[in-house]
């Protein structure tokens, strides 16, 4: 069971990195193999909607963090054993290896093998391993796959030497034919392990908090100092959600961080649905079955869609979604800047009324039109929240803190006055002006 997400929200958290910008997946991404990056960015495409398996994979990690656990084996292992596997006598026989071994290839795969489960053996005896009583079940798994009979050879080998000819070739019947299988099921559990391990020093580094899974019963988010993860200096915001107050209206100028903090406060929300660590102080989360976020909605040129009607079809996507009765997560950042101010201010109200009779699902929508917002004040569900900006002076300030009510701000025509626009404009003028006088004589 996996919480319901699309592309367009992957793409607005920007999870992944993107031509020169890098994505929270990166930020995650300690991993020491291949298959455990593999294995990382499936995780984050499918965040988890079952919270005992959130419940499961998070107590593992955090148990790992607290232990200080590393990953016992090195890169070079997995490479030559990768390498190794991925070609087997059968493949080769129908041509559909892409390469074929080198005699010093199965010697070193060979080798690598061996030496990862013999590893792989004495990791699982570590005391920081056996304690973590959430990992019993991968633990088991790992014990079954080693103690089979057909493996056992393996830990007799002492392998100080070089392999014999005859004990390489029979390692390499066993691994590649007989109980490939087997070695195939162990290392899609050192991928897991990995990705644990790896998500494990990340929360131990960056300091990052556990999330608190709540009964179903509850219909809660509350999020304490929440920021964006890839910010230097970031500022922590407190948000608290509940079936009762399932909607915040957020205004404010269009550089005191209101995007930021939508993706701030969605991400968290999304990663904590991985079972993951959060950039929070602390966190309480309902598990949900869908998020949905619209901070960066592209025109679909694809159907000649303008960006207002981008946005009517992302809004009747969401409304289906709710229809059928699912409890989501809905972020809408500057609903219906496509259209004019009036349709705009209606569309809004309106739609922003039918959200918050949802009390099934929580809303987020940031909006410039502070009417709006004075018009949905008498709506008992929805809380009004802003970012201030300051004056010092003629030059805006921005605290990127969350206030209360909606904002009086009014500091659009000052900002164009401080970047000389209208001067720039006028001087234009003039020197045109000059030119033709110029050019009549």
């Amino acid at each position: 069971m996996y919480l319901l997400t699309d592309d367009q929200t992957i793409e607005d958290l920007r999870l992944f990195s993107k031509r020169e910008r890098s994505g929270i997946y990166d930020l995650y991404n300690h991993t020491h193999t291949r298959g455990g990056e593999a294995v990382l960015e499936e995780m984050f495409r499918r965040p988890l909607g079952n919270k005992d398996a959130i419940r499961k994979r998070s107590e593992i990690i955090a148990c790992f963090a607290e232990k200080g656990t590393h990953f016992p084996f090195s890169a070079s292992i997995f490479d030559m054993a990768e390498k190794y596997l991925l070609n087997d006598q059968e493949m080769n026989r129908t041509a559909q290896a892409q390469t074929i071994l080198s005699e010093k290839d199965i010697n070193n795969g060979v080798g690598a093998v061996i030496e990862l489960l013999q590893l792989l053996q004495a990791f699982i005896l570590q005391d920081d391993v056996t304690a973590n009583s959430a990992f019993a079940q991968d633990l088991a798994a790992i014990q079954s796959l080693l103690a089979d009979p057909a493996l056992q050879p393996v830990f007799k080998e002492l392998h100080k030497g070089k392999l014999s000819y005859a004990a390489v070739t029979a390692f390499d019947l066993l691994f590649r034919i007989r109980e490939r299988n087997k070695i195939q099921q162990l290392l899609g559990l050192v991928y897991q392990l990995d990705v644990y391990l790896s998500v494990a020093r990340v929360a131990v580094e960056r300091g990052f908090v556990f999330p608190k899974v709540l009964p179903e019963g509850s219909k809660r988010l509350v999020l304490e100092g929440v920021y964006h993860p890839e910010l230097k200096q970031p500022v922590g915001n407190s948000v608290w959600m509940s079936n009762n107050r399932n909607l915040i209206f957020l205004t404010g100028a269009n550089m005191a961080g209101k995007s930021t903090f939508l993706r701030a406060f969605s991400t968290a929300v999304y990663v904590a649905h991985m079972g993951f660590p959060v950039a929070a102080r602390s966190m309480e989360f309902t598990v949900l079955d869908g998020l949905f976020t619209t901070i960066n909605l592209p025109d679909n040129l694809g159907i000649g869609a303008s960006h207002f009607y981008a946005e009517v079809l992302r809004v009747k996507k969401v409304a289906t979604e709710l229809h059928a009765g699912r409890s989501l997560l809905i972020v809408f950042d500057e609903l219906f800047r496509g259209t004019n101010v009036k349709d705009a201010h209606e569309a809004t109200v309106a739609i922003t009324r039918s959200f918050a009779e949802k009390q099934n699902s929580f809303f987020i929508i940031s909006s410039h039109i502070v009417e709006a917002g004075e018009e949905l004040a008498e709506a008992p569900t929805i809380a009004f929240h802003y970012l201030p900006t300051r004056m010092n002076g003629h030059v805006p300030e921005y605290t990127y803190t969350l206030e209360e009510g909606i904002t009086a701000d009014r500091h659009g025509m000052i900002i164009i006055r401080n970047e000389k626009i209208l001067d720039i404009l006028r001087e234009g003028r003039k020197n045109n002006r000059k030119k033709e006088l110029v050019q009549s004589r």
